[in-house]
């Protein structure tokens, strides 16, 4: 039986938003593949907070306490004028450690928008990035981010994001390309 009326215009018009969102993640990983820092960061809002706490083994009574908290350790724990200091530095040819370029794929699965409320969406995805580095290094992370989307003209604006890693240890000499 085929829907009709309301109920198949709000079906429609939430594929229509899942596939927007879908198609805003893809061109980000595309952009990131591509190097374009600059671009990148213009995707996120002023007052955006980036986040990528550390991962801790924890036995289950005390998983909680499992990735450490904004203002503890963390990966990452940036604002925007951050991630623009460092799209500078990598535009400047001067960032050692992306000299020569790693190679990378940024794949990006499991999208759902798990929350609307006026012009945000609270969205949840897999990700999985890959990078080789020289003749032989290679490196994959793999893990889930929670952002917070924000509507901006024909598009989207992340304003949080918050990655989380399923690795503990991480071997790789640096995460310059961790985006």
């Amino acid at each position: 039986m085929t829907e009709t009326g309301p109920a198949a215009t709000e079906a429609l018009a939430r594929m229509l938003l899942q596939y927007r969102v879908e198609q805003f993640y893809y061109d980000e990983a595309a952009i990131l593949d591509r190097h374009a820092y600059d671009e990148w960061v213009q995707l996120f809002t002023d007052d955006t907070h980036y986040f990528m706490p550390i991962r801790r083994t924890m036995l289950r009574r005390n998983l909680a306490k499992e990735f450490t908290q904004p203002g503890e350790m963390a990966f990452f724990d940036d604002n925007k004028q951050m991630l623009e200091a460092r799209a500078v530095k990598f535009a400047t040819g001067k960032a050692w450690a992306e000299d020569p370029p790693s190679r990378t794929r940024h794949i990006i699965t499991n999208v759902r928008i798990t929350e609307q409320t006026g012009d945000e969406l609270h969205v949840e995805s897999n990700f999985l990035l890959y990078r080789t580095r020289l003749k032989s290094e290679e490196d994959q992370w793999i893990g889930s981010r929670r952002d917070v989307l924000r509507t901006s003209a024909n598009s989207f604006q992340i304003a949080k994001r918050t990655i989380l890693l399923e690795q503990t240890v991480l071997l790789s000499r640096n995460l310059s390309n961790m985006f």
